[in-house]
């Protein structure tokens, strides 16, 4: 294998031909046989098509080339490998170790990382069985029908985005085994509304702070504890209904205040962790740990796909690359996620975390300046809710926004109607159909209010059904896009300093600190 070079995506050879290479005109690369032709398997029953792409062949091969030159496989298996990629923190990266192994051991300070992982999963899954066979009951007797997830960033957006998109699935399957609820929020209204819908006696919670320091979390933990021992039966003893997920090292780790703690480590980031214990555990308990096997699998497919050199054939590469081109080439400078899936009504704020966090960066891994974009905006809705939304600037705005669309073939709950001739799922295929080909082609009008320019570019990963295997696919599908787009634009995608400073003067202000007027006058108008 030859050496792994970092170096600014302006710096290299293929670079500087794409920005002189003919921008073409999707109207006239979109027909029939390149829709059936330009996909993909991404892993877990999925495919991701990029008909609607306004790129040639001519532009995929060269942004194969600099896929090449950026030596994206080489790096990916060196993060897969155990070498610390997290130049900003000196750490690991991780995330994809917690859903198989792929290359080989990864070890640090003589452990081995994968073998810590999988004893965890099968902690929380001993733990799971044994609340599901009421082996392990509140402190009153009663058995846990509810769980509640306190945590805020990557504890709280992943993990609610794939309870909710399993949610029907578990429902119609007979995998449903508690209900899932999460505070997030440090505005009390927010655990306020949550502990007022729940009955203290058969509710477990899950505290999870990796660092154990997390205020916002600290504080709703607090928050939660009071209500149940103001409105607790006699007898509860909180303790004996929470349960932490946090480090070793943290100072969760020996609280007597726990049921029981499972561990994650400081190689796995927040937004990166819902395969680990901090997804795994409130996954695990409301739909059982075969799900969550499986929801693993599907997510090491996608890795597994990922290692594919060729850019034709790794979905999640293409997707990278696309976006590269989109963002550096085009000058666009936004991304909507668009899953035409109810149950996938939370994952575009996932990403939106997943991709702005992490490659939301104006330095290179050495913390020097970039003279380039680097992460879009993200944002997104479930369709067709978006369409009587903001679709209206997609279409006619003056900026050109790339679409990210997902689709299902089956809904997810089994049970459709047929009105008016077609059935409900039928009509939202329709309308995602629609839309891609609305975005492409335009239409012309001599009512310049109903003129569409077209040439608005699109995506669309498809699957079968949306169930635990594809979901993780999907999770991971996203997961190494954001990777190779870091990698190409020689960013650490893998820290989040910018979420830091701000946390930082609240906490200064809290302990009266007023060192800073301007920060104290802001402060005194909202108190």
């Amino acid at each position: 294998m030859s050496e792994v070079n970092y170096k600014n995506l302006d710096k290299t050879a293929a670079y500087t031909k794409l920005k002189k290479t003919a921008k073409p005109s999707l109207k006239k690369l979109i027909n029939a046989k390149r829709i059936s032709t330009c996909t993909i398997n991404a892993g877990g029953g999925l495919t991701y098509n990029y008909s609607a792409k306004a790129v040639t062949d001519e532009i995929i091969d060269q942004l194969g080339i600099l896929a090449l030159e950026q030596q994206l496989i080489q790096k990916y298996m060196s993060i897969l490998s155990g070498e610390r990629m997290n130049t900003g923190e000196d750490r690991m990266v991780l995330h994809q170790l917690t859903r198989g192994q792929t290359i080989s051991a990864v070890t640090e300070k003589g452990r081995d990382i994968g073998e810590f992982y999988r004893e965890q999963q099968k902690r929380i899954a001993n733990f799971a069985d044994g609340v599901h066979s009421e082996q392990i009951k509140g402190s009153t007797g009663k058995p846990f029908d509810t769980v509640v997830q306190i945590g805020i960033g990557g504890s709280d957006l992943g993990p609610r985005a794939l309870y909710l998109a399993l949610e029907g699935w578990a429902e119609v399957n007979g995998k449903s085994k508690m209900d899932a609820l999460f505070i997030s929020n440090v505005d009390p209204d927010d655990a306020t509304s949550v502990t007022a819908s729940i009955d203290p006696e058969t509710t477990l919670f899950i505290l999870v702070s990796k660092s154990g320091t997390t205020q916002e979390t600290l504080t709703n933990q607090a928050f939660v504890l009071d209500i149940i021992n103001k409105t607790g039966p006699k007898g509860l003893i909180p303790s004996k209904h929470m349960i932490a997920v946090t480090s070793q090292t943290s100072p969760l780790s020996s609280s007597a205040e726990f049921l029981d703690c499972f561990y994650i480590d400081d190689n796995i980031g927040g937004r990166y962790s819902s395969t680990s214990a901090v997804g795994g555990a409130v996954l695990s308990l409301a739909f059982g740990p075969d799900v969550f096997k499986a929801f693993l699998a599907g997510a090491h497919e996608a890795d597994v796909c990922a290692l594919e050199a060729d850019i034709r054939g790794n979905a999640s590469m293409m997707d990278a690359m696309l976006g590269v081109y989109e963002r550096n080439i085009l000058g666009y400078r936004s991304t909507a996620v668009l899953p035409y899936s109810q149950a996938l009504s939370r994952f575009p704020a996932h990403l939106q975390q997943l991709d702005m966090e992490s490659n939301g960066k104006s330095v290179n891994r050495e913390g020097e300046p970039v003279e380039y974009s680097t992460g879009p905006v993200i944002f997104g809705e479930p369709g067709t809710n978006g369409q009587h939304s903001f679709y209206q600037l997609l279409h006619q705005g003056t900026d050109i926004v790339p679409l990210q669309f997902i689709g299902f073939k089956n809904s997810q709950r089994g049970y459709d109607l047929d009105i008016d001739g077609s059935t409900s799922q039928q009509k939202l295929n329709a309308n995602l159909a629609a839309q891609i080909t609305a975005f492409a082609l335009g239409q012309n009008d001599e009512n310049p209010n109903r003129q569409f320019s077209g040439e608005r570019p699109s995506s669309l990963i498809i699957g079968q059904d949306l169930n635990p295997e594809a979901l993780g696919a999907l999770l991971a599908h996203f997961e190494n896009k954001v990777m190779f787009q870091g990698l190409i634009w020689n960013i650490n995608s893998f820290d989040q300093e910018g979420v830091q400073l701000g946390k930082v003067l609240a906490k200064k202000l809290l302990g009266g600190d007023g060192s800073i007027p301007v920060l104290e006058a802001y402060f005194n108008l909202l108190n």
